[in-house]
């Protein structure tokens, strides 16, 4: 439940200029979360929002800015050395594989659980990742290729 709450005040965060708690208590709820005000300040801490000025004046929540938004991403060398090539468009970063390897990949991406990544599908030789933004697909394209060229 958790977890869900705090992919849908991403989403919200990401979508409108929530200058408020209550504004954000409002949006959760038309979304069908019935939550209180100590609950929502909780996740804005564990969420890391802060409060940053809007183009029109007032102030609204953000999420972190940080220079590495995968955080400690790490990987199973073994997998790393499956991948073959990787680029990325828009929401969307593809990865080649040798054949036969793109599951097991996709389940070491999976594993890391990146609040960045919605999730990905793979198929023989290629996995297709699907980011919240297009900065942290192509964050993800540059961490990946980073990885596979220090091998």
């Amino acid at each position: 439940m958790k977890k869900n709450r705090h992919e849908k005040i991403i989403e919200i965060v990401e979508r409108y200029d929530v200058e408020t708690q209550d504004e954000l208590i409002e949006h959760l709820r038309k979304m069908g979360y019935d939550v209180t005000q100590a609950t929502v300040s909780r996740d804005i801490r564990e969420l890391k929002l802060t409060k940053v000025m809007s183009e029109k004046g007032s102030y609204r929540y953000e999420l972190p800015k940080t220079s590495e938004p995968l955080g400690n991403f790490k990987f199973n060398h073994a997998l790393a050395e499956s991948i073959t090539s990787v680029d990325c468009a828009q929401h969307t970063v593809v990865i080649k594989t040798f054949p036969g390897m793109a599951q097991a990949v996709a389940v070491g991406i999976d594993s890391l659980k990146l609040p960045v990544i919605l999730g990905c599908v793979a198929g023989d030789d290629t996995i297709i990742v699907i980011s919240r933004s297009v900065e942290a697909a192509a964050d993800l394209n540059t961490k990946i290729k980073e990885i596979i060229r220090g091998q």
